[in-house]
């Protein structure tokens, strides 16, 4: 299982002092410090909310026993316990993503298209912050994937 509380879950103290209310804008320098603290703020916090979710999980999962009298009862239970732990492992991944993201603000890679070198766009990163790829070599990828998996 991939280290989901280490070093990464306590940088709030970045760089750069954002002032309340910032948002990225495309007439600021691309990837300036104000940029990339704003990022790194929201995926640190995005990363604590996922571990606070799993904790309370956990915490339910140990407390709650699966042993219900009814069948039907004990069927439905585990059913939706199964999709919890599929949820949970879908977020597991996710932790390893934004560790990933937190990684390249370090190594100032962050924003940039690992394809291409192109600057990811500041409305694709804000409303995916681990985005890896700019929208259009994403589709590519996306289309080979399908094409690749059609033959």
């Amino acid at each position: 299982m991939a280290n989901m509380s280490g070093e990464n879950a306590d940088r709030n103290v970045g760089i750069a002092n954002l002032p309340e209310g910032y948002r990225p804008s495309a007439d600021e320098e691309f990837m300036n410090p104000m940029q990339l603290e704003y990022f790194r703020r929201r995926l640190v916090d995005w990363k604590k909310e996922i571990l606070a979710e799993a904790e309370g999980t956990l915490a339910v999962l140990q407390a709650e026993p699966l042993r219900e009298p009814d069948m039907n009862d004990r069927a439905s239970s585990e059913t939706d316990w199964s999709i919890e732990l599929r949820t949970r492992d879908r977020q597991r991944k996710l932790i390893a993503k934004i560790d990933a993201a937190l990684r390249r603000i370090d190594e100032g890679e962050y924003g940039y298209c690992e394809v291409t070198g192109e600057p990811i766009s500041l409305g694709r990163l804000d409303a995916r912050p681990i985005a890896t790829m700019t929208l259009e070599a994403q589709e590519r990828h996306e289309r080979q994937e399908k094409i690749s998996r059609d033959d």
